[in-house]
């Protein structure tokens, strides 16, 4: 069957990579997609927010599996345009506009947790209505002092201040001067949690799930998880401290919760649900949900799962999955992502990225994020550049050969972290 999939960036290649392996798949298209897609496929130019352009691709291509990739289609609706502008047979992975909010709203997420008993931090919401009580609750409020702007912010509209007059200073910028856009027109405001993060991948249908392999990213632009947050600079799965004691809290208090409470409302869910996880005193707590995988984390997950991605998602779409089982590959996959120079703030696009020829090492894989072609050559064509993912029997051994892959490939202001997975050694 020919497929679609959504998206240009890191988290696409490692899915693309992935479906094309499959014998369920004739061809696989992404719309954008980038330099690297375009090795397992075929890259459509058209926008991923651009839906009537996407129904016409999909007829005119013969599609029978439209995958969303990226979170903003799906807070803006194409599961429901699908649902009103149907193509026969195709199922949609992803979940309905309503269902997005999860990851659209981080007010509605906190709100479903109340709702469901889920285990997360104490929060307050506001916006500019009660605009003074949040400054009177952020002047009571015990440091350090999280503030989340509601809506997406692509990854950095979360602070975590320990001084008090900064945080209402943020807050200020946020809900009055609009620092992160029409996301932070309502901001929420959450206990400090002190422990260590991981993610939890589960797929759903709506009425049963799997959980997909485990990982932890690193979110902070320097070593030693210093400097401003990122869209993250690498991962590792799985994570050492995840042992079957925790993983059981995780899908009794957090994940059979969540699936039970789509049902429960009546919420049109097939895809993909990110947990992010903080582990406190050896207890689970939820600290973000995502509507689609993560990125870099799918960069690890992919190569770790060793069962047939397309086989899960038709199950997934026609509400089959009761009857799938998801296999793990037993090696340990670690990923680093280079970056432009600059990044996460200003940097400039279009550097030559040299030592893409290069024959990889058994055991290692590269996926492209940021890159596009100009002519015969690849460039950069955003902040996160591209990763090298590699297998290992440890973490610092399959980090390690990512380094040394990496150390291959240049283009000018590249940057990487070179301390993923330290924690661990």
């Amino acid at each position: 069957m020919n497929i679609l999939l959504l998206g240009s960036g890191g988290r696409e290649h490692a899915l693309a990579w992935k479906m094309s392996q499959s014998p369920l798949c004739s061809q696989v298209y992404i719309a954008p997609g980038n330099a690297g897609t375009a090795q397992v496929g075929i890259n459509l130019a058209l926008s991923q927010n651009d839906f009537p352009a996407i129904r016409k691709a999909c007829l005119d291509l013969d599609i029978r599996l439209l995958v969303v990739g990226p979170e903003e289609p799906l807070v803006r609706g194409i599961v429901d345009y699908f649902h009103a502008n149907p193509v026969d047979g195709m199922p949609v992975i992803g979940p309905s506009q309503y269902g997005a909010q999860l990851e659209g709203s981080k007010a509605f997420a906190k709100a479903f947790m109340e709702r469901h008993g889920i285990p997360t931090a104490a929060y307050r919401e506001f916006d500019a209505d009660n605009f003074e009580a949040g400054l009177a609750y952020i002047r009571q409020h015990p440091l350090p002092i999280v503030l989340k702007a509601d809506g997406l912010a692509a990854g950095k509209g979360v602070l975590i201040l320990n001084d008090r007059e900064e945080a209402i200073g943020e807050f200020t910028q946020m809900i009055r001067q609009s620092k992160f856009g029409d996301a932070s027109k309502k901001v929420v405001i959450e206990a400090f949690l002190d422990g260590i993060e991981m993610s939890v991948f589960v797929l759903t249908d709506g009425k049963d799930f799997l959980l997909l392999p485990d990982a932890k990213d690193y979110k902070r632009i320097g070593e030693g998880d210093t400097g401003l947050n990122t869209g993250g600079m690498g991962a590792v799965s799985p994570v050492p401290f995840a042992d079957d004691q925790f993983m059981n809290k995780v899908l009794e208090r957090v994940v059979k919760p969540t699936v039970k409470g789509i049902q429960e409302e009546n919420i049109d869910y097939k895809g993909f649900i990110f947990v992010g996880l903080i582990k406190v005193q050896n207890e689970p707590y939820v600290i973000e949900y995502n509507c689609r995988m993560g990125d870099p984390e799918t960069e690890v997950v992919m190569p770790r799962l060793a069962s047939d991605l397309v086989d899960l998602l038709l199950a997934t779409g026609n509400q089959t999955l009761a009857s799938k089982q998801v296999k793990h590959d037993p090696r340990v996959a670690c990923t680093v992502m280079a970056v432009s120079g600059g990044y996460p703030g200003d940097y400039s696009k279009g550097k030559t990225i040299s030592g893409l020829d290069l024959r990889l090492p058994a055991g290692s894989l590269l996926f492209h994020a940021g890159t596009s072609k100009d002519g015969e050559k690849v460039v950069t064509s955003g902040g996160r550049v591209l990763c090298v993912t590699s297998y290992g029997n440890s973490i610092p051994e399959a980090v390690s050969q990512s380094k040394k892959v990496l150390e291959g490939i240049t283009f000018d202001g590249m940057n990487y972290r070179r301390d993923i997975g330290y924690e661990f050694e």
